[in-house]
């Protein structure tokens, strides 16, 4: 738990500290604050069959569900940002079945990512509408919470993030912001095999593997507050 919560704080400093001396010399900056709601389509992984007794499991996907969150930008110069994304997705967990349908193993698990982000917004600062595409690195937390009044832990796993979509400017102030974004998660990697050196006896073997991702498809809309 510590280790989670000081990663977020980690990328919480860089996204928003080190570029400090950065924006110093920018006499214009502002920041952009962004609320916004959703819908995010989720995507499992394999993992080594399991007999539950009413089906053999060989694959784990979270149940896609309604997200919101918040990206919070300091703006750099007219076009790039520098900032901090937080996003929750409703989701449960389903067990797939290898001959069909599958299980219900966990309800009301929260998949929570936080990422550091890098913007570019096109065109000039003053333009009513301005597409924009970014990209980040950070990390995905699956929580399915209490099972039974037991408390079940969490994991987290590296992720990126990267998206785009186009603001709208009502005032210099408000907007709207419409996007979407692809999150991979890295959550394991299959052995498919070992690979060895044709050249004997310099060489050796190492197994192969195949990394699984979990990947997030969210569409969002938000408000966009200037400052």
């Amino acid at each position: 738990m510590f280790r989670k919560y000081s990663l977020i704080f980690s990328l919480f400093m860089v996204a928003l500290l080190v570029p400090g001396s950065a924006l110093a010399q920018y006499d214009d900056y502002k920041i952009e604050l962004i609320p916004f709601i959703g819908y995010t389509f989720s995507e499992g992984v394999p993992v080594e069959p399991v007999d539950t007794g009413s089906g053999t499991v060989n694959r784990l996907n979270p149940v896609s569900g309604m997200s919101y969150g918040f990206q919070v930008d300091m703006l750099a110069s007219e076009h790039f940002a520098i900032g901090f994304n937080f996003s929750e997705q409703l989701s449960d967990l389903e067990g797939k079945f290898s001959g069909g349908g599958g299980k219900q193993i966990f309800t009301d698990m929260k998949v929570r990512n936080y990422h550091g982000i890098f913007t570019y917004n096109f065109g000039d600062a003053d333009e009513k509408a301005r597409p924009y595409l970014f990209g980040g690195i950070g990390a995905t937390n699956y929580s399915p919470g209490d099972i039974e009044s037991y408390d079940v832990d969490g994991s987290t796993r590296f992720s990126t993030t990267w998206g785009g979509g186009l603001k709208f400017y009502a005032t210099d102030n408000v907007g709207l912001r419409f996007g979407a974004r692809w999150t991979p998660t890295h959550i394991n990697t299959s052995a498919d095999g070992l690979w060895c050196s044709p050249w004997y006896p310099w060489g050796g073997c190492w197994v192969v593997g195949t990394a699984n991702y979990s990947n997030q498809f969210e569409m969002s809309g938000g408000i966009v507050f200037r400052f």
